[in-house]
């Protein structure tokens, strides 16, 4: 095989940092069918620390290592896709799985013979063979077994938890008291509707966590994900409401320090991470009125779940129903890692309702309590989170020129489509960062939907700040009931018309 030239392999490097992670892992699959030449013969548990004890409610990474012959030679073969669980129940439990992010001195044995396979295998073959999980402990001390099966091969390791194991978590500098409630006649109706978020974890829990954009202390971007471990790890969520004749429209904004993943390639990682939720709310004559829509997003891709089958498709299609935790909150799942929501009815959902379960791995269940707790553990059920109200604690400081923190950056001029209202001022568009890749997580206002931004009917920010005009370009609402794009209230456009 000819030798690749320099432009060939920048190709290659470039081609493989385009792919989602989705596309990488199917990648990684392939690769390792077409190279998978050995049997397994045998496989070990491994943990890290080596040491395999942990104090209650914290964790350790469990390794499955999968070892061939070749000939008389033992070697290390690249194996994913091993089945590991805990014998005991109430033993504790297992993320889903992941490539493992320690040093890891054992070479591998290079099963093809292709050089084209050996060249994807290194280029990529660290960021696909998900031989990891993350162990969390229970809180009662004890002994516990993991056991692993890969290819009909077994292995087991015992686990010890005990208080005298070293803790491993690092305390935290900065804490927060419930939020101070102001005169807000909207809030009411955010603490009704605040949505249900079943939140899986993975190897970084901590950074799954829903939190404030100051958890560290500080209003600077730019720290947030070396300050995550000493940062608070109380439950926020930032919310917005906007009103119209016949409609309210509920934003809920999840902000998270870290977007990352077992596979850190150019751009899929990223400092801050803010993905969110808007609800329409028709007015029915009742105190909190009607959810008729749920919209969510994930990855600039807007997903509509409604709740009254009246609503029929528009630009979008209906992505499914709602359900509904406590009668009057939206459930969501919010992926680990990448943070993109999702209804939990949707098939990219892993979190059932029904079974209050995580069909993956691990995850925290978050209510709105009024009250930022902190999650105990990678598998916690019901933390209350609070809520913190957007326009005081974001847009206030977002008009370029106005705050002098390192909180915003990539200001821009907000210009909707379809002559709707628009704001004679820059604003920042992004939240600033700049670890792994600059200026990834955006606020509300700077949110947009790849289909209705590339069909022009969406500009960039229009999803969420002219919610109703966005809605009714997404879906097409009943025809005999009215539907109002003329706003009573909505402070980020200057409307205020309220009685």
């Amino acid at each position: 095989m000819p030798r690749m030239s320099a432009i060939r392999w920048l190709y290659l490097f470039a081609g493989l940092a385009a792919l989602s992670n989705a596309q990488l892992d199917k990648l990684g699959e392939k690769i390792a069918q077409l190279g998978k030449k050995l049997p397994v013969t045998e496989i070990r548990l491994r943990t890290d620390p080596a040491e395999p004890r942990v104090r209650p409610f914290e964790s350790l990474v469990v390794q499955v290592l999968a070892y061939g012959q070749d000939g008389e030679r033992k070697v290390r073969l690249r194996r994913g896709g091993a089945s590991v669980r805990v014998k005991q129940s109430g033993g504790g439990w297992l993320s889903k799985a992941f490539a493992y992010q320690g040093k890891d001195d054992e070479p591998f044995f290079e099963e093809s013979q292709s050089r084209a396979w050996n060249v994807l295998a290194g280029a990529s073959g660290q960021f696909v063979i998900k031989d990891a999980f993350l162990y969390t402990a229970p809180e009662k001390p004890g002994k516990y077994e993991i056991l692993a099966e890969l290819e009909g091969r077994q292995a087991e390791l015992q686990i010890e938890v005990t208080a005298e194991a070293p803790s491993r978590r690092k305390p935290e500098a900065a804490s927060f008291p419930p939020v101070e409630r102001r005169d807000d006649p909207y809030r009411p109706l955010a603490e009704h509707y605040a949505p249900f978020l079943a939140q899986e974890t993975w190897f970084d829990p901590k950074a799954d966590y829903p939190c404030r954009f100051d958890f560290d202390g500080d209003w600077h971007g730019d720290n947030n994900w070396e300050n995550l471990e000493q940062g608070s790890s109380q439950a926020f969520v930032y919310y917005a409401v906007m009103e119209t004749e016949t409609h309210w429209f509920l934003i809920y904004n999840v902000f998270h320090a870290r977007d990352y993943s077992d596979r850190c390639v150019v751009g899929t990682c990223h400092e801050n991470d803010s993905e969110g939720i808007i609800l329409t709310i028709r007015k029915d004559g009742s105190r909190f009125g009607r959810l008729q829509v749920m919209e969510t997003l994930a990855h600039n891709n807007v997903y509509s779940m409604t709740a009254d089958r009246r609503i029929g498709r528009g630009v979008h299609d209906i992505d499914g129903g709602i359900e509904f935790y406590g009668q009057s909150h939206p459930a969501v799942f919010i992926e680990s890692g990448g943070h993109g929501i999702y209804g939990t009815l949707s098939p990219h959902s892993r979190y059932s309702l029904a079974r209050d379960e995580f069909r993956e791995g691990t995850g925290v269940t978050f209510v709105y309590k009024g009250v930022p707790e902190r999650p105990r553990h990678a598998n916690d059920r019901l933390v209350g989170y609070d809520l913190l109200p957007i326009y005081e604690e974001w847009w206030l400081k977002a008009k370029e020129g106005r705050w002098g923190a390192r909180t915003f950056d990539e200001y821009f001029l907000y210009q909707p489509f379809g002559e709707r209202p628009a704001i004679g001022f820059r604003i920042g568009g992004a939240f600033y960062g700049r670890k792994e890749a600059a200026n990834k997580a955006k606020p509300f206002w700077g949110w947009h939907d790849s289909t209705t931004l590339k069909r022009r009917i969406l500009a960039v920010g229009q999803w969420g700040l002219d919610p109703a005009y966005a809605v009714s370009r997404n879906l097409r609402f009943p025809p005999d009931e009215p539907f109002s794009l003329d706003y009573i209230y909505n402070p980020y456009l200057g409307i205020d018309r309220r009685r």
